[in-house]
């Protein structure tokens, strides 16, 4: 026994010694009790006891030490998760760290029941830190990062006041650079961050995403676009040049012009750049046609016709008077070096030979045989001169013109008849034939001198010659009126041959034949003329070998409609379709593409020109002209991009605004010195918020389809449009 022991049982001898009563004496038991004890009956109801209370132990008189109930383990006396303090006369518990008691009191007796549970640390927002997720344990809980988020300063899982490690925004960096791509946009490095890629100048994007993200693992993922280098096509062709030289169809490959045959280079420059947006830029270059001057003098000739100055103009000479060509070349052509070539004629003068002889003469004298040479005649014996010249002259044709002396037989003067001249005669007969101008309509041209003494006349009646074509005109520009002189039952056969040829269109040719038989004196003979030409107009009577001319020039109308693919979009960009008519005969100068916002109640007018201030647009949202086009830069199709940024014929195709509804229409224009006309088809809609468009005298089903041919014409037309 150990000595502490062994004082309890010390102490306990000296309370039963003191308990026994004095003799004579009654104790009172519950006087004696100790300040923690408490007196209650004994258990076999004979006097009272002193007790220690709970809490204490000892003989309940004399002491009450205090009870220490925690050394049997705080798992025995509060539980599981707890630890336990002793305190005077009692103890309470407390639950460890992670765990919560079941009554909500920081201290508890567990007496009622109560007991520790787990506390769920998850539950509070942002225990973790940001970037991280919370699992809950048994008494604890630890850390993780999230998707796009990476562990910093430690390693997983951990808790953030015992390890000092945080999660971190996963960050990728800069963007990767890609083949022929420039990056656009980039809303950042971190996880989830988009780069978007747009192709570099020169190249145009044909498939594949442009984008790259930034993913989890902190990599950019690679866009995949393929981007192809734009290509122009063959180099545009230019009035009176041709291509020297091209390095190719890409872009910025280069195409240099020089002046065509010629033609010689003013000023501008002579080559051609293929751009970014597919299109070749220039060439600018001037080409004058080269210039001869006055064609060069001859000897001995005169000039005929002269085509003009310039290239390939063509001077004709002839003889002069009393020459005859023996050889050589009578033109002179202008060369492309500015020169006259020839021309090397040889004219030789005229030689008439020997005088003729004349009936009933004789000549006298002759000065020569040359031009202008003059042989004089006498009458014959038995013969009298009664009038006329009696000389000849050696005529420029080589003939001697004369005598027309009149030497009368024995019948007297050779007898007249209105409007002829004697063709031959002799003593006794004259031959009698009509004038020029004239030709023989009836009876006999004979004279013949009777046995009387008197000429027995010729009955010949000559009428004036009239052209088998007379009054030509040309009405309506396309119908031929003329009238023919001949016999009433004669059947004249005309040949009618046309060109025409256009000032502003070099290249251009329109050529046609007809032909025509009839009886009849007034004629009409209707041609299929084009517009914008100068025809030359010629009409042969076959019969008379007679060919007349006569020039027209016909006027400007309005051109044929656009053929173009109607569609509605929903792009600001929309990308459109215009088919060339394969007749490449129409008088099409250019294209003008309209923009038309739809803002209540619009107007448009075919017939006028707007105005391409886009500033007006901003303002009052009327039409614009967005883009100006020529002809000669469109194929038989043609692809337009509304709002692409770019200029057209010096209007800006300034971009669509987003939300806002348009009509885009399409007019071909006309344009012929100062005359200018025009044709309209509505082209596409862009949708911004949905209207419905009325167009007066046109039915709907004649705006929509897979092809859209709306005429809109030179006329004026109000288009009402209603918000459904």
């Amino acid at each position: 026994m150990d000595k502490r022991n062994g004082a309890m049982i010390v102490v306990f001898l000296l309370f039963v010694i003191a308990e026994v009563p004095a003799e004579g004496h009654i104790l009172d038991v519950c006087a004696t009790c100790h300040i923690n004890a408490t007196c209650d009956d004994k258990f076999d109801g004979h006097g009272k006891v002193c007790n220690c209370m709970y809490g204490f132990v000892g003989n309940g008189r004399t002491f009450c030490l205090d009870k220490d109930e925690c050394q049997i383990g705080s798992n025995k006396i509060c539980g599981q998760h707890t630890t336990c303090h002793n305190t005077y006369g009692s103890y309470y518990c407390k639950c460890l760290s992670g765990y919560s008691p079941s009554n909500s009191m920081a201290i508890f007796i567990p007496n009622d029941g109560t007991h520790c549970r787990d506390v769920d640390e998850c539950r509070a927002t942002g225990l973790c830190g940001e970037g991280a997720q919370c699992r809950n344990l048994e008494g604890s809980f630890d850390c993780s990062c999230q998707l796009g988020y990476k562990v910093h300063n430690g390693a997983e899982p951990f808790q953030p006041d015992r390890d000092g490690a945080s999660c971190k925004l996963v960050d990728c960096g800069q963007p990767p650079s890609v083949e022929d791509t420039v990056l656009l946009t980039v809303t950042g490095t971190t996880y989830r961050s988009v780069a978007v890629f747009v192709c570099d100048e020169g190249f145009v994007w044909r498939s594949g995403d442009n984008s790259s993200v930034c993913g989890a693992d902190g990599l950019w993922k690679k866009p995949n676009m393929v981007c192809e280098v734009v290509d122009c096509g063959q180099p545009p062709s230019v009035e009176d040049t041709v291509l020297l030289t091209v390095t190719g169809t890409t872009y910025r490959s280069v195409a240099v012009f020089v002046c065509d045959e010629g033609f010689v280079w003013r000023s501008g420059d002579n080559s051609s750049v293929c751009g970014a947006d597919g299109l070749w830029k220039g060439p600018n270059m001037v080409c004058e046609v080269v210039d001869c001057g006055q064609p060069p003098s001859v000897e001995d000739t005169v000039p005929l016709t002269v085509t003009g100055t310039t290239y390939r103009s063509v001077a004709v000479f002839v003889c002069d008077e009393g020459f005859v060509w023996r050889n050589g070349d009578n033109s002179s052509v202008c060369g492309a070096d500015g020169l006259w070539k020839g021309p090397n004629m040889v004219c030789e003068v005229v030689d008439c030979g020997q005088p003729p002889s004349v009936e009933d003469t004789v000549p006298l004298t002759v000065t020569g045989t040359t031009y202008r040479s003059v042989a004089v005649f006498v009458c014959d014996e038995g013969f009298v001169w009664r009038s006329g010249d009696n000389s000849s002259v050696c005529g420029a044709d080589g003939l001697w013109k004369g005598p027309n002396m009149v030497c009368e037989a024995e019948c007297g003067p050779v007898p007249f008849l209105a409007k002829s001249e004697v063709f031959w005669h002799n003593r006794s007969v004259v031959i009698h034939r009509c004038v020029d101008g004239y030709h023989s309509w009836r009876g006999s041209n004979v004279s013949v001198c009777g046995s009387n003494g008197v000429w027995q006349r010729a009955t010949l009646r000559c009428i004036a010659i009239k052209p088998p074509v007379n009054h030509l005109s040309v009405l309506n520009e396309k119908c031929l009126h003329w009238r023919a002189e001949k016999y009433e039952e004669d059947t004249e056969v005309y040949k009618v041959t046309y060109i025409g040829s256009r000032d502003y269109e070099r290249s251009f040719h329109d050529r046609g034949k007809r032909s025509l038989n009839s009886k009849a004196e007034q004629l009409e003979l209707c041609l299929n003329l084009l517009p914008v030409t100068n025809y030359s107009i010629s009409i042969t009577a076959l019969s008379s070998r007679f060919t007349t001319t006569i020039t027209t020039n016909t006027s400007l109308t309005v051109p044929p409609l656009p053929v173009v693919y109607y569609r509605e979009f929903e792009t600001p960009e929309p990308t459109l379709m215009l088919r060339r008519s394969p007749n490449t005969l129409d008088p099409i100068s250019l294209y003008q593409v309209f923009v038309h916002p739809l803002d209540g109640i619009m107007m448009f007018d075919c017939s006028s020109p707007t105005s391409s201030d886009i500033s007006s647009k901003t303002k009052s949202w009327t039409e614009y002209i967005t883009a100006q086009i020529d002809v000669k830069h469109v194929g038989t199709e043609m692809n337009f991009t509304v709002g692409d940024g770019l200029y057209y014929g010096g209007f800006f195709n300034a971009p669509l605004e987003n939300g806002r509804n348009y009509y885009i229409i399409l007019r071909a224009v006309s344009q012929w010195k100062l005359a200018l006309k025009g044709s309209c088809v509505l082209w596409a809609k862009v949708k911004g918020t949905s209207y419905v468009l009325m167009v007066s005298s046109l039915s709907a089903a004649a705006l929509i389809g897979l092809v859209a041919m709306v005429t809109l014409g030179a006329y004026f037309f109000t288009w009402f449009f209603k918000r459904t």
